[in-house]
């Protein structure tokens, strides 16, 4: 893989994906964050066949934008569908173990510990997720780790650190300066938004006013791409991380 690593990490979690109108949502997100960022796909209810059908459609969308479509446990649908990348949490397989199932697709693996993120580079990630950093619903029974944690991950690994957890695009400033690569949210990406065609045809019906295409522009999550932008000295065409060595290396 040659692929930039993406610094701004779209997260689903199983209610997202059950939505209605989830397709079309993702691949508005998809496209606003391009080859700067990705998508997670994950879920702990959903069938295996319904998860393959959703990954297979927005795999071919990754295609066209260039956002990464990163399949989060189930390493034989990312094999399937052709992801390009592969999310292991600690309940998943282990990474040596990904690899053999797919050895072309690069794999992360989620750490909560210094000692997981240097087991996880030692056994072949191209990249950790790490948290939890702040305090979040999603985890409102863990304790967060905070800045600290990010910058301890940072000098123990040479994989990019993905910060996750509570993250807001007003910390992505200080996130950057502790050592983290990029950043992860599920909240901020707004998987609640109206998308089913009714619902969209009666609020133009409310407002009387001509319908306009949305702009991919305009979606959430690309407040963490300026916020990037704001901090960064790296720029928009370059986003290696001093020595760190970029996400696919390894691959």
């Amino acid at each position: 893989m040659e692929r930039d690593f993406p610094i701004v990490h779209a997260v689903t979690d199983s209610t997202a994906l059950e939505r209605p109108g989830f397709v079309d949502t993702a691949r508005l997100v998809m496209s606003a964050l391009g080859r700067r960022g990705a998508i997670h796909l994950r879920s702990a209810r959903m069938s295996g066949r319904r998860f393959y059908e959703i990954s297979a459609e927005l795999a071919r969308h990754q295609d066209e934008c260039g956002c990464w479509m990163i399949v989060n446990d189930r390493v034989d649908v990312a094999a399937a569908v052709g992801a390009w990348g592969i999310q292991l949490a600690s309940h998943s397989l282990g990474v040596v173990d990904a690899r053999a199932v797919a050895a072309e697709i690069p794999v992360g693996a989620s750490v909560h510990s210094v000692e997981e993120a240097r087991h996880a580079q030692a056994s072949g990630a191209s990249w950790c997720v790490a948290g939890t950093i702040f305090e979040t619903p999603s985890h409102a029974d863990r304790q967060p780790s905070r800045i600290p944690f990010i910058r301890d991950v940072a000098r123990a690994v040479s994989i990019p650190v993905i910060a996750i957890g509570g993250v807001r695009p007003e910390d992505v400033g200080e996130l950057l300066r502790a050592g983290a690569y990029g950043v992860a949210t599920i909240r901020g990406v707004d998987w609640e938004r109206r998308t089913t065609s009714t619902q969209e045809s009666d609020l133009r019906m409310e407002t009387r006013l001509p319908e306009r295409p949305r702009s991919a522009a305009r979606e959430p999550v690309t407040r963490y791409i300026s916020a990037y932008d704001a901090v960064s000295d790296r720029g928009r065409d370059d986003h290696s991380d001093g020595e760190r060595s970029p996400a696919g290396d390894t691959a």
